[in-house]
């Protein structure tokens, strides 16, 4: 169950030697209609890889038909020389669909610097092929996506006469600017670009922009969201909205458990905030801080640092009315020490922290991961 799960779509997946592997690496899902609507979301990192510079004008002028994807190659930093193979790319697939080059979305995940001619001529000569393999059954797109992900991910929601499908990729580099991956979204129900482009907005806001595992926001990060109508039924939009932030909430999840490297899985869950914003800003300031999430891997709540992290922002609380729970052991009471420390087991991978902040009525919950050793080896020996 992916992409494909929806009525009105086709994709498949190929390899085409990106990957030293040999594993599938470019993929391709398009929107057969009878509908051509669509939305997505970039990365906010200013740098930015050639297929978000193209991508983002299709967006712009739409409507996308299509949606190619490879791993092995970020095509990032490749200069004009790279700009032009995502644009051949797209003008390729677009020649297969007898659809115009400005219909095409373009996405690339890999080592940045990577797209020379061989990278080239692999991905816009086997459109063919890719085009040929295309099936209303298919089930190699998600696998076609990965890189350091050990897993596929995919997620489906059946509604009233209507579904999403879905697929993404991630294990690193996942950090909030709007997208924190690559990730294909369809549907089948009949909803305007409008009404696509809010949703997704509001889902991503709830899950993916509140994932932060490592702190490092990528070059290639894009959500899309393609929908073809196929089914004739026109949803509740708030109905809609609500099903598209549970799919990517559990896409969030999947990309949170396949972390490169990580030993825990950590929900960090912020209640009392005097707003949304400062729930958000307490919970990110545990999660992108290296002591605490060090200590999280040798299975130590030490509180202390979370205390000495949300200090560090500007939400409104008073750190000496704060409460900090690990895995439903309270072990700080207004800033001061609550239970015994060796009353809390940390060992399961799941592991949850609640601050509370007794400054408002808002929440939020921050995801992230625990460092470890096999993250610095996994990053350090990373290039490919």
């Amino acid at each position: 169950m992916t992409v494909t799960t929806p009525q009105g779509f086709r994709s498949a997946g190929i390899a085409v030697g990106l990957k030293s592997t040999g594993k599938p690496d470019l993929a391709l899902v398009v929107n057969d209609g009878p509908q051509h609507a669509s939305a997505a979301v970039f990365t906010s990192n200013r740098a930015q890889a050639n297929p978000i510079l193209w991508s983002r004008k299709v967006a712009q002028e739409g409507p996308a038909r299509a949606i190619i994807l490879n791993s092995g190659g970020a095509n990032c930093f490749t200069g004009d020389f790279g700009y032009e193979t995502t644009r051949l790319t797209a003008a390729a697939v677009a020649a297969e669909l007898n659809a115009d080059p400005e219909q095409i979305l373009v996405c690339s995940t890999g080592l940045i610097g990577t797209g020379d001619q061989a990278f080239r001529d692999k991905i816009v000569g086997n459109v063919p092929a890719l085009a040929a393999a295309l099936s209303g059954s298919d089930t190699t797109a998600p696998a076609a996506i990965l890189t350091t992900d050990s897993v596929e991910k995919t997620a489906v929601h059946r509604g009233d006469g209507w579904t999403i499908g879905a697929m993404a990729k991630g294990a690193g580099m996942l950090a909030p600017g709007l997208a924190t991956m690559l990730v294909v979204i369809t549907t089948d129900a009949l909803l305007d670009d409008a009404a696509l482009d809010s949703a997704l907005r509001g889902a991503t806001a709830t899950s993916f922009d509140r994932l932060d595992s490592d702190g490092c926001m990528s070059t290639n990060d894009q959500v899309t969201l393609l929908a073809s109508g196929a089914s004739g039924v026109a949803p509740d939009e708030t109905e809609f909205a609500n099903a598209l932030a549970a799919v990517c909430d559990s896409l969030a999840a999947q990309l949170q458990a396949d972390a490169e490297g990580a030993s825990h899985n950590i929900d960090i869950e912020v209640l009392g905030a005097a707003s949304d914003s400062d729930a958000i800003e307490v919970g990110r300031s545990v999660a992108r801080n290296n002591l605490f999430k060090a200590a999280i891997f040798g299975n130590d709540p030490n509180w202390g640092r979370v205390l000495a992290a949300i200090g560090t922002t500007e939400a409104a609380f008073d750190p000496y009315q704060v409460d900090v729970s690990f895995n439903g052991v309270r072990l700080c009471h207004a800033g001061a020490p609550d239970r015994p420390v060796d009353e809390c087991d940390l060992t399961p991978r799941k592991t949850h922290v609640r601050i509370e902040l007794f400054a408002g009525e808002h929440s939020a919950t921050i995801r992230t991961n625990d460092l470890t050793h096999d993250y610095v080896h996994e990053n350090s020996a990373y290039s490919s």
